[in-house]
């Protein structure tokens, strides 16, 4: 029987305070594969097997039906300084590709009708 996004959140929501929740169903639409994202101050002092451990004890039920499930778990902290380092690396790449842009000269044109001499070249007497 797939699972529903709906009761995911709501087992998740109940046993945590949450600050961010993603769940994606990565099985197209089926609901049997689960990909997750919980950010929550419950983690706090806990190391990720931890959290892990704590997330698939409340999601027992529900995994136990699924093809698959996927986690990742983060303190409040922690997700603020993800969050920032995603947005500072757009923003580098932002800016490369506009370098790349500016210096770039386009693409090189040869002409149809060159033709290469490909005759050994005779030494040239000293």
């Amino acid at each position: 029987m797939p699972i529903s996004q709906e009761e995911l959140e709501t087992t998740i929501r109940d046993a945590w305070p949450v600050d961010h929740l993603e769940i994606i169903d990565v099985s197209s639409g089926c609901g049997e594969s689960y990909a997750v994202v919980i950010v929550s101050p419950a983690f706090e002092g806990k190391l990720t097997l931890a959290r892990h451990r704590m997330v698939n004890e409340v999601l027992k039920t529900q995994i136990a039906q699924m093809h698959a499930f996927s986690q990742k778990t983060f303190t409040p902290k922690q997700w603020a300084a993800d969050v920032q380092k995603k947005k500072e690396a757009k923003e580098m790449k932002e800016e490369m590709k506009s370098t790349v842009t500016e210096s770039d000269p386009g693409p090189v044109r040869v002409a149809a009708d060159v033709s290469i001499d490909t005759a050994p070249v005779e030494s040239v007497p000293k």
